[in-house]
């Protein structure tokens, strides 16, 4: 007999799926803060596994959907800190968000054993703001994309766009308007992200 499943049963299930994974993870962190000694090892970390406390962290699955999207509590290897092993089978994206950088894995869970797959690493760099007086500066290492896009706001108007190209280091320097007191917004968009800051002189 044919099973017919509904929409409305299938948001349900991914709902408890979101939920129990969260829970998981949410025990992970407690229990790898416990036991990182235990299974600390003496090769060299890769950097794209260390994570420190107030990176941002989701998991999503093959097709994209988010499983889970929160903030790291601890120091430590993202292997240590987090238990993946009770996922379903399938390829899940891992991704880190720190202070001036990304870090993307990918792991493989097949029979609760979880595997990173080193060979997707990817790490992406993120544009970096400055503000000094009336100058912004803004600058991102060139080794993953060789190019940005720049767009400038006062208030809701657009007072800029150009895009910036190089080999080791894209770095413009802008000189804005003394006498134009008030918000403004600069938006990056590199690696197909979108980087947003607003800031005020």
């Amino acid at each position: 007999m044919t099973q017919i499943i509904s929409p409305a049963f299938k948001r349900l299930k991914l709902k408890i799926m979101k939920t129990v994974f969260t829970k998981i993870l949410v025990l992970a962190i407690t229990l790898g803060s416990l036991t990182s000694y235990a299974n600390a090892k003496t090769d060299i970390i890769l950097s794209s596994k260390l994570v420190s406390k107030g990176d941002h962290i989701s998991v999503s699955d093959a097709a994209g959907v988010v499983l889970y999207s929160g903030s790291i509590n601890y120091n430590g290897n993202i292997k240590n800190l987090y238990d993946f092993s009770q996922l379903q089978d399938g390829v899940y994206t891992v991704e880190v968000n720190k202070d001036f950088e990304i870090d993307i894995n990918s792991i493989k869970v097949k029979a609760n054993k979880v595997t990173f797959l080193e060979t997707t690493s990817k790490k992406i760099f993120k544009p970096v703001f400055r503000l000094n007086d009336s100058q912004l500066i803004i600058s991102k290492l060139a080794m993953d994309s060789n190019e940005m896009d720049v767009e400038l706001y006062f208030k809701n108007d657009i007072i800029l766009s150009e895009t910036i190209k190089g080999s080791d280091v894209l770095n413009r320097i802008y000189k804005l308007d003394q006498n134009l007191k008030g918000e403004y917004t600069a938006i990056i968009r590199a690696n197909g992200r979108v980087f947003v800051e607003n800031f005020k002189i």
